[in-house]
């Protein structure tokens, strides 16, 4: 099929080869993709604004080969939203026209650091990421994670979930952005540490892989400067395409699977639940860790 233009926000976009299989299992086009990122825009935009994107291109699909990018193309039209850190211009995911944008370079993934642009030794969150070695044995991911909102819970934080749109759950915790990244590390390792030793059987902290047997990967090491996660309610380039979607405490006490949230299931999800993420792009949860870094520093 030849390209076709969408008018976004005032912007004329082509997008070519509208057509073209991303996903095989399902059959999913680029423009359906873009119709989802389109659906969900109200709900991703505002955790993604002024943050530095990462995109994981597939030009050809899922199946074929893949690159990050990260500094803004030279060919990007002039409106793109972007930021100079470090020695690159990178593009800042702000607005319906830029998504768009994005999503024709064939972007199936989106990928966000944990401050905002200009706030780089700050974090707006903690971030504690669960990674099973066995992706059949989600039931012990649920379960550390509910284990882990317990100790949050004992610290007065307030916490959200999601799942990474692969095999794990990823647990954010909305800061005043005012810690460093050493100090919010700090804390993750406070409950990491403690989680470890307390079920041994089931939690490691070793982050070489075939050091770990059948434990859960703990991962309180991949909230620093420059690392990023999937941004809620990006698709993940695997077989089934899963979205990375916050999801309710609650509905972890009962049977769910990564595979629950994708791209044909998320938009009918989102009509129902609304967006789960909005405690963490609203700001009303600006926390602070004084007591728990004074804790930790005695």
């Amino acid at each position: 099929m030849e390209s076709i233009v969408l008018t976004v926000e005032g912007k004329k976009l082509e997008i070519t080869n509208p057509e073209k299989l991303l996903w095989q299992r399902p059959p999913i086009t680029k423009l359906e993709y873009i119709r989802y990122l389109v659906e969900v825009a109200p709900y991703l935009l505002p955790y993604t604004q002024d943050r530095l994107l990462t995109m994981i291109r597939y030009p050809d699909g899922i199946s074929g080969k893949s690159f990050f990018q990260k500094e803004i193309p030279r060919y990007a039209p002039d409106w793109i939203p972007r930021h100079r850190a470090g020695d690159k211009q990178w593009i800042l995911l702000n607005d319906l026209a830029t998504l768009v944008w994005v999503a024709n370079q064939a972007a199936l993934e989106l990928h966000l650091p944990f401050n905002k642009a200009g706030q780089e030794e700050c974090p707006s969150e903690l971030v504690l990421d669960l990674d099973p070695m066995d992706e059949t044995n989600f039931a012990l991911v649920i379960e550390i994670a509910l284990r882990t909102k317990e100790v949050l819970d004992s610290f007065g934080l307030f916490s959200v979930v999601k799942t990474s749109g692969a095999t794990g759950l990823q647990i954010y915790v909305p800061l005043a952005p005012v810690y460093t990244y050493e100090e919010t590390r700090k804390v993750n390792e406070l409950v990491a540490r403690y989680l470890a030793a307390k079920y041994p059987d089931k939690v490691t902290l070793e982050r070489a892989v075939r050091k770990r047997g059948k434990l859960l990967y703990f991962d309180y090491l991949q909230l620093w400067r420059g690392r990023t996660l999937p941004a809620p309610y990006s698709v993940r380039a695997r077989v089934g395409a899963p979205v990375s979607t916050p999801i309710a405490w609650e509905e972890l006490e009962h049977e769910v699977h990564p595979l629950d949230f994708t791209m044909k299931t998320v938009p009918e999800r989102l009509k129902k639940k609304q967006d789960l993420f909005r405690d963490i792009t609203d700001g009303r949860h600006q926390q602070k860790l004084d007591a728990l870094l004074s804790y930790i520093k005695n």
